[in-house]
Order: structure tokens, then sequence, then C-alpha cells
């Protein structure tokens, strides 16, 4: 299974698609059949090496003998009825055609029944989006994220006339996508390629962490001063992050007439009853008087049922209660041999891939008790026993 990030330097259209996935590896001679599978007559595509600046890349056209009539989505819908292609492709084009009738009837307030396609009808969006889906396929891509949109600026010219930059109809297939405007003006996202990354991409930023296997670089068709006019397509085995993000709640109570021992116990309770972390610290409250802030974090779906033994257990008239990010390193637990016998360590894998391992203290307290060393002297040796076996060493629990 593969990732795909498009990295979109110069925005996106579905043939600078089709020429990263050939730059990328997929058979020019299966994007020559595309039309063929689709049963579109009279039309080739020409596949040609270029240089956008000073990169060398694909570009890829699609050309038709004859002119292409407007079409309906239930034309498009049977073309591909009839066309020559794997169930999940053909499926997956349909899905990408209908959010493009959903955000032309949007557009012109239509139906999806009588909004007319007018270009991304035409033979080469079609060409375009069945195209790319099997070229993904073909690559064995099964996920897709996305960089940042640059847009463009101006005004094109349409079969509504003149319009700006982005079309209505691609911004409106952006709503949710990280975009912005320039840095030249011209199209840089078309609707056709605007409609591809809306249904399939999962994540838009930076390319998330996988192990690079293949780079497509395709040209569009101006040259543009400014910068180069491509797009790249980064094909790779996801990997592991060594961090993750997600939602975690924070409850937090300040207490000024309550017993230390019960604190003491109420912290005890909730993490027994499923707090991920619980702390307190002391602080000075209003009037001068001392108190103790209480601060439990946990997972979203237990912030209530702990809340509620907060105000149960101790003598707070309220919780506070904030959902936060939290990034965390990947971790797990490991078994380590020392002289004082077997000791359990926490292990964290750092952003750089090296990792630390921790003594956990109950493991450390049980065999000092065992052997009657001092706890810091079994702490090191677990730390020392981790640090010099092979990486990944050291046996599950």
């Amino acid at each position: 299974m593969s990732h795909a990030h498009f990295d979109c330097v110069s925005g996106i259209a579905g043939d600078m698609t089709l020429a990263a996935l050939v730059s990328a590896g997929w058979p020019e001679a299966e994007l020559g059949r595309v039309p063929a599978r689709l049963g579109l007559a009279g039309v080739r595509i020409e596949v040609s090496r270029v240089r956008r600046g000073p990169f060398a890349a694909v570009h890829v056209g699609v050309r038709a003998a004859n002119r292409q009539p407007h079409r309906h989505l239930h034309h498009i819908e049977a073309i591909l009825a009839k066309a020559d292609l794997p169930a999940p492709v053909r499926e997956r084009a349909g899905a990408v055609f209908r959010r493009l009738a959903e955000a032309e009837a949007e557009v012109h307030g239509s139906t999806l029944e009588k909004v007319h396609f007018h270009e991304v009808g035409a033979v080469d969006a079609i060409v375009d989006i069945a195209g790319a889906l099997l070229g993904l396929d073909a690559l064995g891509v099964r996920s897709v994220s996305a960089s940042e949109l640059p847009l463009g600026g101006g005004f094109v010219d349409s079969e509504h006339g003149r319009i700006p930059v982005p079309a209505p109809a691609t911004a409106l297939l952006l709503r949710g996508a990280p975009v912005r405007g320039g840095p030249v003006e011209a199209e840089l996202v078309t609707p056709t390629g605007a409609a591809l990354l809306a249904s399939l991409v999962s994540r838009w930023g930076p390319s998330p962490p996988m192990r690079l296997t293949a780079v497509g670089t395709g040209a569009g068709s101006r040259d543009f001063a400014e910068h180069p006019n491509l797009l790249r397509l980064l094909v790779g085995e996801p990997t592991p992050p060594n961090s993750s993000e997600r939602t975690v709640s924070v409850l937090e109570t300040a207490l000024d007439d309550e017993s230390p021992q019960v604190v003491a116990a109420t912290v005890a309770g909730l993490l027994a009853q499923g707090a991920l972390d619980a702390m307190v610290a002391p602080v000075t409250m209003k009037k001068g008087r001392s108190g103790l802030w209480l601060v439990v974090v946990a997972e979203p779906a237990d912030a209530e049922r702990l809340a509620r033994v907060l105000l149960s257990q101790t003598t707070t008239l309220g919780v506070r209660v904030r959902d936060e990010r939290r990034i965390e390193l990947r971790r797990r637990i490991a078994k380590v041999d020392t002289e004082f016998g077997t000791i359990i360590v926490k292990v964290a894998t750092l952003p750089d891939g090296s990792e630390r391992a921790v003594a956990e203290f109950e493991s450390v307290q049980e065999a000092a008790a065992r052997t009657g060393a001092g706890l810091r002297a079994v702490a090191e040796a677990a730390v020392r026993a981790f640090q010099s076996a092979p990486r990944g060493a050291g046996q599950g629990v």
C-alpha cells in the first residue's frame, strides 16, 4: 500500500496530474490506452518531455479530432458505465464528476440533472479524471495528501464569459482546503484538479512520514518567469510517525479548604478510575489563602464522569473542563535484565528516531526491596541495560 502526496508547486490541473503520474512510473503506454478504454473515438494523448524553469518535466496533452458536445452528468455516467475500468476506479470517477456537478449546480442555481458541465464536461476532463484514478491505482496508492494550494489570480475566459480566478466552481470545491492567492495572474487550480483533490485528499499540509519510492514531475502548459509551473507527486510507503496528535480533556479546580490527605487519596482514585494523569500544586488564592490547584488530564469521553468524582469527593464548587491538543511520543513497555533482576522500563521514541528509557518506579521498588539495593542504583542499572542492548531489544510487556 502506497501513499501519494501532491506537492502543488504551481497548483493542479488534470493534465498536470497525468503527467506527474507518468513521470512517477505509470507506463506511458497505459495512459495512451485510456481514451479507448473509455470508448472515446478520435481522441489521442500526446506525451512530451519539457523544461519548466530549471527543471525537466513531463507534459501531457489530450487532443480530440472533433468538437465535443456539452454534457450533463448522466452523459458522463453512461460513458463510465460502459468503460473498461476496474470497478473501484469507475466508482471513484463517478464520485469526482458528481462533486463537480454539485459545485456547478450551486454556482448556477440549478440542479444536478440540468447543469451543463461545459469545459469540465469536455473529453479532456473525462480522460484526466479517469486517467488520474487509473494511474494512482496502478501505482498502488491507497491514501492521498496535498500541500497548500496557490490559486493564482486575475480573470480567465469561459463559456460564461470572463470570470475571476479561482473559477466559482473551483472555489466551492476547495471549501476546507488551505489556499492562498498568487503568485501569478493566471488560473493555477482548475475545476478538474480541484475536484480530484477534494475527492481524494484525507490530509492537507506537509507530506506525512513515508519512505519515498518515486517522484513525479508534471508540467503545466504555460512557462512562467516567476516560478516553475510544476506539480510534484511524491509516492512512498507510509511510516508510523514518532509522535502523534490527539485531543484530551483537561479538568482543573482550586481547593482552599481541603485536607491534603483527602486530595492525595482523590488523585490516586482518579488515576485508578481512568485519568491519564493527575497533579497537585500549591497556590496562593484570594485574600492570601493557601490552596491546592488540582489538574486532571483525561480522555474526552471520561471528562464528565471524572468531573463528578471531583465534585462529590472534594470541597470544590466547580470544575473547569476544556479540550486541548496533545502531541505525544510513541511509547512502549519493555523488560530488561539487570544484576538486580528483571526491571520494567517505559521506552519513548523521540522525534529524531532515538529512544529514551525510564525505569517504572513500582518495578524498581520491588527489586530494591528484594535485593536490598538502593532505588537509584536499580533505576540506573535498568537504563544502562536498555542502552547497551541492540536497538529495539527488550522483551515486550
